[in-house]
């Protein structure tokens, strides 16, 4: 099987992950970003799911393998993409890191746990990206401490500006699946009514406009 057609598989069981831990939920949400939003997707509930969990951790361990070439370190982003990192970069036997959202207030005060060394190549794993803030916060403390970021790994694009964001600061996104094609094929599988289907094809359209 091709890797465009492994792809296209691993589009179709992201779908079904979420439609099986009824990740994907309607109504008024404030994110991470700050941004207001008619759905929200937690694919924290994945942990809960050994199956799936072990399946989705799989898939990203085979994109890291299959995309990115120069690897040295598997970086989790707290909260939702630190276990899905760890068990990816117990897949690739690579060393896992982890960023903290802020500097220990004792200590070292460091902000990166795990051992990171100059001109390690550091690929970033999150459950998901929206603007991308959380994942370029990281990408600029790993890079002050001597490390190196090209790369980083996502489920689900929200396609709400994080891919542009992360190509200004020179990192690349890898995603199995985005926010329109989610919704297109949760639709077809009678998970979405037409109602909320519309509702989230409008607000991902205004959201994806601001960006271009």
């Amino acid at each position: 099987m091709s890797w465009e057609k492994q792809k296209q598989k691993y589009v179709k069981m992201a779908c079904e992950f979420i439609k099986q831990t009824e990740a994907l939920k309607f109504g008024e949400f404030i994110l991470t970003s700050g941004k207001k939003s008619p759905f929200y997707i937690d694919m924290r509930l994945f942990i809960s799911y050994p199956d799936i969990f072990d399946k989705l951790c799989e898939i990203y361990a085979r994109i890291i393998q299959k995309e990115i070439t120069e690897v040295d370190k598997i970086a989790g982003i707290p909260t939702a993409g630190l276990p899905i990192a760890t068990l990816t970069s117990y897949k690739l036997h690579l060393p896992l890191i982890y960023v903290r959202k802020e500097p220990k207030p004792h200590g070292k005060t460091r902000m990166i746990e795990g051992i990171l060394n100059p001109n390690d190549n550091v690929v970033l794993v999150d459950d998901l990206v929206t603007s991308g803030k959380s994942l370029i916060s990281a990408t600029k403390a790993i890079r002050e401490d001597g490390g190196i970021v090209k790369h980083a790994v996502t489920l689900l694009d929200r396609e709400q500006g994080g891919r542009e964001n992360l190509d200004k600061e020179r990192v690349k996104l890898h995603t199995v699946v985005s926010i329109n094609q989610l919704l297109e094929i949760l639709r077809n599988l009678g998970y979405v009514d037409e109602k909320n289907y519309q509702l989230a094809k409008e607000y991902v359209r205004k959201e994806k406009s601001t960006v271009d």
